[in-house]
């Protein structure tokens, strides 16, 4: 994409989501230990009018740096409450995980705001999940670890998003005393020993301090045995799933119960 293109979608991109432009494609967590689909990662997308679909790795740097990066997280957590109270209301409950930004963060309100949204949309807390992604750091971990708790006392899980990137860390895991760490998929799929050797012993400490352990990006039947191996407690990727616009996920997760 070349310069001029990206100076249009930074042009475009307030008030895409008030335009419906940025919607919801959810990929399904499957539980290692019964093989059943027990949550969902929501996952933006753009259609815009003109360039077609774009991707977040594209669009959300644009909107961190142009500061509509709030719009486009409220509208996410908006639609994927909605999404995952639905699935609650047919009896057929599944956790939905909404990735944040560390700047909306920087909001005082952010957990009042996640609860409302919760609450008006019909979603039992404790089937919402809040990753923190690492685009941009988290510099204050401490004060953000306080504005959660809220959050966790509501039932909210918190979630440590690309663990192995070399942004996360086991300092900030603790700091922001999360109930869930992903495994980035650079290290699900780096099958180098040493990497490996890693991984178990970050498994490992997870469990040891009562987190739930979720391996993305796995592709493979192999990848797969590897993480039920070090006892990752949840999966994630092309080998059990895609992201799926709602109807196809939902048939998805039919034909998926249906086995």
């Amino acid at each position: 994409m070349d310069e001029c293109e990206r100076s249009r979608l930074a042009a475009d991109l307030p008030g895409a989501s008030a335009r419906g432009e940025i919607v919801a494609f959810y990929q399904p967590q499957i539980d290692i230990a019964t093989g059943s689909v027990v949550g969902a990662e929501a996952l933006s997308r753009w259609f815009h009018p003109r360039l077609g679909l774009i991707s977040p790795d594209i669009f959300i740097p644009l909107a961190e740096a142009q500061g509509s990066i709030a719009e486009i997280g409220e509208h996410m957590l908006a639609i994927a409450c909605e999404f995952g109270a639905a699935h609650g209301r047919r009896g057929a409950a599944i956790d939905i995980a909404v990735n944040v930004s560390a700047l909306q963060l920087l909001d005082s309100d952010f957990a009042a705001l996640v609860l409302r949204t919760a609450m008006f949309h019909g979603l039992d807390p404790s089937h919402l999940t809040i990753e923190v992604t690492e685009t941009e750091a988290v510099l204050n971990v401490a004060s953000v670890g306080e504005r959660f708790d809220p959050l966790r006392v509501a039932g909210v899980t918190v979630s440590v998003d690309d663990f192995g990137t070399g942004q996360s860390s086991i300092e900030q895991l603790l700091s922001l005393q999360a109930s869930e760490l992903k495994i980035d998929q650079s290290l699900v799929q780096n099958h180098a020993g040493n990497s490996y050797t890693l991984l178990a012993a970050v498994i490992s400490f997870a469990h040891d301090k009562g987190l739930r352990v979720v391996a993305e990006g796995v592709e493979t039947s192999g990848q797969l045995a590897a993480m039920t191996d070090f006892g990752c407690d949840r999966v994630q990727g092309y080998l059990t799933g895609r992201a799926l616009p709602p109807r196809e996920f939902n048939d998805f997760i039919a034909a998926w119960r249906a086995k």
